[in-house]
């Protein structure tokens, strides 16, 4: 799971990436895998127990990651935002968040815990709103970037002194196009 995309929304849309791993390429495969995002995300408190999380819930947040990335991806192109999948992130965002409370653990400190009970319609709507907050400032509009890495299309908010960021993770993509940009250095100067 990939969260260093600046939002939470991209980070959804990052667990996806055919152009990585074709054999995994699905980062929320079952139930698991989206408690394991959820609570990465900071969604979800870690001690919350997650135990209704089935695949209505896998599939709710697949369809809202493939409208947030058609959105994000008309922003990038400038292009007019798909109206299907706008309407259904507003929908998605127009339901009610879940509730935080404090409550105190076993060693009598504060600890935050969904107020309520989890509920997926309250998730979405929290990944909903991020997207709609992302995709309605001009300032967080203007720091959208697309990875330059070969073969990459993570999309990022550019965070960077100077917003010259090039790639999701200078740590991977980064990294990938310094090996080959000496790999290329290195063919070029042998001689023929």
């Amino acid at each position: 799971m990939w969260f260093d995309s600046g939002r939470m929304c991209l980070d959804l849309v990052a667990t996806f990436a055919p152009h990585r791993h074709p054999e995994g390429a699905e980062g929320i495969r079952d139930g698991d895998g989206l408690r394991l995002w959820l609570t990465g995300a900071g969604l979800v408190p870690d001690r919350t127990p997650l135990t209704r999380v089935g695949d209505d819930w896998v599939q709710a947040f697949r369809v809202l990651r493939a409208d947030v990335e058609s959105l994000v991806r008309a922003e990038l192109a400038g292009a007019a935002p798909p109206g299907a999948a706008l309407a259904r992130v507003n929908a998605a965002a127009a339901g009610p968040p879940p509730g935080l409370c404090a409550v105190q653990d076993q060693e009598g400190h504060l600890v935050r815990e969904l107020c309520g009970g989890v509920e997926c319609a309250g998730l979405l709507a929290a990944v909903a709103r991020d997207a709609v907050e992302l995709l309605t400032d001009p300032g967080e509009r203007e720091l959208l970037r697309a990875c330059e890495g070969d073969g990459c299309a993570r999309v990022y908010l550019d965070t960077s002194r100077g917003h010259r960021r090039r790639w999701c993770s200078s740590e991977l993509c980064g990294n990938r196009e310094r090996v080959a940009r000496h790999r290329r250095r290195v063919l070029e100067s042998r001689p023929g």
